[in-house]
């Protein structure tokens, strides 16, 4: 009984709860030197990629395909990793 109850509890839980979304965050780090390491598009400012990058080595670049609103409230943008790769896309 108390099985079934926590069934119910975890079925009603999943129902009732929060869906899910789809980020689009601005930021993504390039691992690695050129195309041959990993990417990783999660970061929402410059800062926080380049924290996950230092010491691993790579680079980090803003997003290219980022509706212009999008871009425009992003304050945290770096020239230089604007200038890096101009046309990449995560």
């Amino acid at each position: 009984m108390k099985i079934l109850l926590l069934v119910y509890g975890i079925a009603a839980a999943a129902a009732f709860g929060t869906p899910a979304e789809a980020q689009n965050y601005p930021w993504c780090a390039q691992y690695g030197s050129g195309y041959g390491g990993a990417m990783n598009c999660g970061f929402s400012t410059y800062q926080q990629c380049m924290a996950d990058v230092s010491g691993i080595g790579g680079f980090c670049m803003q997003k290219q395909y980022l509706p212009a609103a999008s871009r425009a409230a992003s304050t945290d943008q770096s020239p230089e990793a604007l200038s890096l790769l101009n046309g990449l896309q995560c």
